[in-house]
């Protein structure tokens, strides 16, 4: 490995829009915000040192042997997020980037890409939702921004007219590769009425940076052994954003497949499922560990020699099965209601799809009549997992016994079972009263609370939209002049505002009764909805709730017997 001659930015950005410059499988996304990529030209035009990079000079039969990704040219948050393929025919050498994609990627998007972001608030599949942004540099005045000189931003058309004129002069960074020098930059603020002596230093400092000064300082690798170059690439990525076992799962299966590409066939699973029902949140490693247990693999864990050309057949041999696997198991855990907050240890789907890959991918299991005892059972075991936390620490210490459990069940799923056989330290699904009376402090807004409240109501269609309601009003009780004008004392005001959020007020309620419901004094809400006493009394026996006036007045008391309730339904349930 050798330190060879910098380049300029320029010079970068030229190999990179030439297809020269390209990125080893081994590579992660691209991952950087916006204002890194402003922070990064800051620095820049700051002349700080932007850091050395690493390349990999790639020639003869070595540019086909392995497979290589296009930088991303227009990044798109929904439909250009990854590196797209590319093609090497006909190529003798290439410089394979190994560290360095980051920043190179935003170099690239700050002067000849675009960076297109969801807007807040908006829908993922909004096709308003998106706005196009280029790179634009203000020309009138310093950044305000905390350790930012310059005034970087990536703004869309529409923004940039939204400024005022004579405080904003917004220069479209890209525009300095078309700039020859210095009389051009002279001409540009002369011919815009520019007086201001920052412009020129703004667009001279740009220009130096860009065009003139080889600022690229790189190291270039000539080796041709991939093992080599893994154990260099592992070494130059142990900081920052850690290189994980996965990505070189990635790497290595991308190579060994022999029909399929394992990086596209993997990101393209991952997209598919993060879209189910509300949405969630599963990366590669969920599947790469998915594959390694469901092929009965003995070791599991993410080390360089489970990733052997064995292993990487015979995933690529069962990788339809697999994936079908997660795809059903996902879709119920969508049907239970989960999404990726309620979700909280995305492991816990794969002793699930072992389960389901065991048994031949069942047709309709998330809604097939014929599968709703292993649904039940399928569910209890989900929920308890998620509320004892057993996924926490080192899920493969989890994952091994569970699946040794669970291979023996054939034909249908025994949450008793599980909780009697798993047996590991400090960790267990057993239920004790102390257990289930913690989980009353289970509070609104927690990650853990729709578990605890699906609980309670087993027979919902969770395909529907339910929402955490507050069965006497947050707006109420948390509300002290309010509470102090229905004649409360000081100890019940402070019994009110401290507890209204926990779970003993707390019901599953349908979106649109809910916001029916919204602020309204319950009683008052329940003869409305409900105007038989026998509807009421169902309606109460449904939800948990005491005989006894649902008044601010009485929420110790009302709070008091519905938590007597709810312990009784979970002691039923879970012990």
């Amino acid at each position: 490995m050798a330190f060879e001659k910098p380049i300029t930015i320029k010079e970068a950005v030229e190999n990179m829009a030439a297809r020269q410059f390209l990125l080893p499988s081994i590579q992660r996304e691209f991952v950087w915000k916006p204002e890194q990529m402003e922070k990064l030209f800051d620095s820049l035009m700051k002349e700080y040192p932007v850091g050395s990079f690493l390349f990999w000079s790639v020639q003869g039969e070595n540019v086909q042997n392995y497979q290589f990704y296009e930088f991303i040219r227009d990044f798109h948050e929904k439909d250009n997020k990854r590196n797209p393929k590319a093609n090497t025919s006909g190529m003798h050498s290439l410089t394979a980037i190994l560290d360095g994609q980051q920043r190179l990627t935003s170099l690239y998007l700050g002067l000849k890409g675009s960076y297109t972001e969801r807007l807040r608030y908006k829908r993922v599949n909004d096709p308003y939702a998106y706005d196009k942004k280029q790179l634009y540099l203000n020309l009138l005045a310093p950044s305000d921004r905390i350790d930012f000189r310059y005034d970087f931003k990536f703004l869309s058309d529409k923004e940039v007219a939204a400024y005022p004129s004579g405080q904003y002069f917004w220069y479209r960074v890209g525009d300095i590769l078309n700039c020859n020098g210095m009389p051009d930059i002279f001409k540009f603020i002369t011919a815009n009425n520019i007086t201001e002596n920052f412009a020129s230093e703004c667009l001279m400092m740009l220009f130096q940076q860009v065009i003139m000064s080889p600022v690229i300082h790189f190291f270039m690798e000539k080796g041709n052994e991939l093992d080599k170059v893994l154990n260099i690439f592992i070494r130059v990525n142990s900081g920052g954003t850690q290189l994980t076992y996965s990505d070189l799962l990635l790497s290595i299966a991308t190579a060994e497949w022999e029909n399929e590409d394992a990086r596209d066939r993997i990101a393209e699973l991952v997209d598919e499922i993060n879209e189910y029902g509300d949405g969630f949140n599963f990366d590669k490693d969920i599947v790469l560990k998915s594959c390694l247990v469901l092929c009965d693999f003995s070791d599991i864990s993410f080390k360089v020699d489970n990733f052997n050309n064995a292993n990487m057949k015979k995933i690529e041999e069962e990788w339809d099965t697999i994936a079908q696997s997660i795809r059903i198991t996902v879709k119920l855990f969508a049907s239970f209601g989960f999404n990726s907050k309620s979700l909280t240890a995305n492991s816990v789907i794969i002793p699930v799809a072992y389960y389901v890959y065991k048994n031949g991918n069942p047709n309709n299991f998330d809604i097939s009549t014929k599968y709703q005892d292993d649904r039940t059972q399928i569910k209890k075991f989900v929920i308890v997992s998620l509320l004892k936390r057993i996924f926490g620490g080192q899920p493969d210490n989890v994952l091994r016994p569970l699946r040794e459990i669970i291979k023996a069940m054939v034909g249908s799923f025994s949450f008793d079972a599980v909780k009697t056989s798993l047996k590991i330290t400090n960790k267990s699904l057993r239920m004790d009263e102390d257990d289930i009376n913690d989980l009353l402090y289970t509070k609104y807004g927690s990650n853990y609370a729709f578990s605890l409240l699906s609980l309670l109501y087993p027979t919902l269609d969770y395909r529907n939209v339910f929402h955490q309601d507050h069965i006497i009003p947050r707006s109420i009780l948390k509300s002290q002049a309010k509470l102090r004008k229905q004649g409360l004392t000081d100890d019940q005001i402070t019994y009110c505002t401290e507890n209204v959020d926990f779970i003993g007020n707390l019901q599953l309620l349908e979106g649109i009764p809910n916001i029916e419901k919204s602020d309204m004094p319950t009683q008052k809400w329940l003869d409305q909805t409900f105007p038989t006493a026998q509807e009421q009394a169902d309606y109460k026996h449904k939800h948990y709730i005491p005989q006894i006036d649902l008044t601010a007045d009485k929420f110790q008391q009302f709070m008091e017997q519905r938590e007597t309730l709810i312990i009784q339904k979970l002691k039923q349930i879970l012990m």
